[in-house]
């Protein structure tokens, strides 16, 4: 039988419980449902994290575990021919397929791979993850976000996007944890029993068999990327690299550096950054404010019923908008069926409907062929039992900070679930001396956001951009991205 945490889990990622519209991004609503599930179960969620335990779990693991797999022939067969509806010209080479992570329960995560179209044996690779938790890297960041094709709305035909990453880099699609878009496992339990430490494990033992499989990467330049919940994903995972990369006889993968967009990276910090967000952008009222702040100490993590009435009422407050993307439109079905163009706002041309193509595209028997996967019905979010969840990743990013990798925080600043005011609070936490003074940074000719500089560590701000930036700026997200793997800070307006 479940718990009683895996029940409320459960029960809170069934329907849309709270103030904000079941209408707006999944990737986001999981965030939201999942931390306001970490306040009923919060002495399970405080145990820690994968660096202060010293990543004595992870080496045990690898301990017991053969990791990799005889690949060979392996990367030919996951070839995609060509996907179901892609525009003509396509210049690139792209894969997808299942890489088994663990063969005795039968566990196997999903990738899709999109090479670069020009010098793809000279560029970076780079692995995205989408957060959630729950939520697909494939629907989210590839055909939604960075990846080189969208969905057009008849849901069975794809565009380019003229602002794809693979433009600087080769790039890797991953969907994990089990139970997310197309990975699975043969183990039913696992369903119920995934957290922080075992997707950082499952993760790496991906990126050792898929670098057996395409070996001519295995010494490439390697970054890791992702938004939401990814905030726990990418350092996690990184840190778990540097440390096999000393402990073990498996593969030394050269990792250079991170990038996490609008992470949830501490519980206080993020949860403050939130509710100070909500009450400046004029979406809270005074009293709801200085009631928070009475009430709720963000600085021992220990909240009040008085505390947790006046954030829900601050909730409320909000009505019915995109929390996710303060003054974008929501999806309108209905306006949608009768051929009525999509709404947008001023600044971008994401269509808002693009989940809902995005879904029924992944659902064609003939996409689905073509991705050499198992025929199931694929959704963007899936309900996963979450058993570990520390309240902060600070530490871990701090041992990231102190090994010498790039380290890079990135916030689109019109997402008020994990907006940048948080990114702000948290990064201040860690007290690093200010080496870069805050500045604009330029897209073009105009000021794509905004760019401080600290000892080992990077904050950047993208100007218009909600909680997933490359849909919303992807413009001023591939501007971004390219100076990041360059090592260089965003570009100033040059005369």
């Amino acid at each position: 039988m479940l718990s009683t945490k895996l029940m409320l889990w459960s029960l809170l990622l069934s329907g849309c419980y709270f103030a904000i519209s079941c209408d707006a991004n999944q990737q986001g609503e999981y965030l939201y449902k999942f931390i306001e599930s970490k306040r009923f179960k919060k002495a399970s969620h405080g145990g820690a994290s994968i660096a202060e335990d010293g990543g004595d779990g992870v080496a045990t693991y690898f301990s017991k575990v053969h990791v990799v797999k005889e690949q060979s022939g392996w990367m030919e067969a996951d070839k995609v021919k060509a996907l179901p509806g892609q525009p003509k010209g396509v210049d690139f080479d792209q894969y997808a397929g299942y890489v088994t992570v663990d063969a005795k329960a039968g566990r196997a995560l999903f990738y899709y791979f999109v090479e670069s179209p020009q010098n793809s044996s000279t560029k970076p690779l780079v692995l995205w993850l989408n957060g959630g938790p729950g939520c697909s890297s494939f629907g989210y960041g590839a055909m939604e976000e960075l990846g080189p094709f969208r969905v057009n709305s008849d849901g069975r035909t794809l565009y380019r996007n003229e602002y794809a990453w693979n433009n600087v880099a080769n790039v890797i699609f991953l969907e994990s944890p089990i139970g997310v878009g197309f990975s699975y496992s043969n183990t039913s339990s696992d369903y119920i029993k995934t957290g922080d430490k075992s997707t950082a494990m499952d993760s790496y033992i991906f990126i050792l068999n898929w670098l057996e499989r395409f070996p001519q990467y295995k010494t490439r330049d390697f970054f890791i990327t992702g938004e939401s919940y990814a905030g726990h994903y990418v350092p996690q995972l990184a840190y778990t690299i540097l440390t096999n990369n000393k402990l073990t006889n498996h593969t030394v993968i050269n990792l250079k550096g991170i990038a996490i967009g609008n992470g949830w990276i501490d519980d206080n910090t993020c949860t403050k950054g939130m509710y100070d967000y909500f009450w400046t952008h004029a979406l809270n009222s005074d009293e709801t404010h200085e009631g928070i702040e009475r009430h709720c100490d963000y600085q021992s993590g220990n909240f009040t019923s008085e505390c947790y009435q006046y954030q829900n009422r601050g909730m409320d407050e909000i009505g019915n908008i995109d929390v996710y993307n303060l003054y974008a439109p929501h999806c309108d079905s209905a306006a949608r069926k009768t051929g009525a163009s999509p709404a947008t706002y001023s600044g971008s041309n994401f269509d808002p409907c693009s989940e809902d193509y995005t879904s029924s595209y992944l659902n064609l028997a003939e996409v689905q062929q073509a991705l050499h996967v198992k025929a199931l019905k694929w959704s963007a979010c899936s309900g996963v039992g979450w058993t570990d969840s520390p309240a902060t990743v600070l530490p871990v990013i701090k041992r990231l900070i102190s090994s010498g990798i790039r380290t890079w925080i990135y916030s689109g600043d019109t997402d008020g679930r994990v907006p940048i005011t948080s990114s702000r609070y948290s990064v201040n936490s860690l007290k690093l001396p200010e080496k870069t003074t805050w500045r604009p940074w330029y897209s073009g000719n105009e000021v794509g956001g905004y760019v401080v500089g600290y000892k080992g560590l990077t904050l950047v701000s993208v100007r218009g951009a909600g909680h997933m930036v490359p849909s919303f700026q992807p413009q001023r997200a591939l501007t971004m991205i390219t100076f990041f793997l360059r090592g260089e800070l965003p570009p100033k307006l040059t005369p």
